[in-house]
């Protein structure tokens, strides 16, 4: 399977909360570039962030709009969404919804993310959520 499929599944799972997709296409010595407001690092924290935002937003999908691959690395233009039901990040809910873009970089080794580069639009979040 090229680096895209696996790209493209790892989206879909990961917006239907299959989050045991991190462990089959994420490598226990995954790196994470970007700063999230997890304690956990590497794996561990993908898990924790995809976790508390299911908790947080119902329909939480991550659509993927546009995805470029080369060598090892695949970019993905992509939007989030989801309707917040419940505290994220300090923020408590007001039912609003979410609808915010990203950008992510993969690198891959033998079929599994190494490591992750991504730019969320923060600001646009927390302006739609409070």
């Amino acid at each position: 399977m090229d680096n895209k499929t696996l790209t493209l599944n790892f989206y879909t799972a990961l917006s239907e909360g299959r989050l045991d997709a991190i462990d089959a296409l994420v490598s226990e010595d995954f790196i994470e570039h970007e700063a999230t407001p997890t304690e956990a690092d590497g794996r561990d924290g993908m898990r924790e962030l995809f976790t508390a935002l299911h908790a947080a937003f119902s329909d939480f999908a991550m659509n993927v709009e546009d995805m470029v691959a080369e060598g090892d690395k695949v970019f993905v233009r992509a939007t989030m969404q989801g309707i917040q039901r419940a505290e994220f990040m300090g923020i408590p809910s007001q039912g609003k919804p979410m609808l915010v873009p990203v950008a992510d970089v993969m690198r891959f080794e033998h079929g599994r993310i190494v490591e992750h580069w991504g730019v969320m639009d923060t600001g646009q979040l927390m302006e739609q959520l409070l």
